[in-house]
């Protein structure tokens, strides 16, 4: 159901550079980018992540309760994944562990804020 998801960011360069190495780590790429908007996809006819400065040129702020998850296929991914944001720069918003029977997850929030979560689903 879900195409892409687009995050704001203040710096396009400093954004791409945190989000070209996390997301490298499940196999994602670029796979569209313009002046204001990047985004990456481990393949373009499935749904992709994005950064992009606001179209208004305001500042991009971080929406209250927003939050973007990352699926990927196993336990060792989500502590793979999470500790690439955090070695990048990322503040932890909750360690990786299981949160459920059958949920495992870490959260974290990217260099200008946004919310992630990654989590592998059994």
């Amino acid at each position: 159901m879900i195409g892409y998801v687009t995050l704001g960011t203040n710096d396009l360069e400093r954004g791409a550079k945190f989000y070209d190495e996390l997301l490298a780590t499940i196999g994602a790429k670029r796979f569209m980018e313009m002046e204001t908007f990047i985004a990456w996809a481990t393949d373009p006819a499935a749904p992709g992540l994005a950064i992009s400065k606001p179209f208004d040129g305001n500042s991009a702020s971080v929406g209250n309760g927003v939050m973007v998850a990352l699926v990927v296929d196993s336990k060792e991914k989500v502590d793979m994944v999470h500790a690439k944001a955090l070695e990048l720069g990322a503040k932890d918003e909750g360690a990786v562990g299981a949160r459920s029977d059958n949920f495992y997850a870490g959260y974290f929030r990217d260099l200008d804020g946004n919310k992630l979560n990654v989590f592998y689903m059994t």
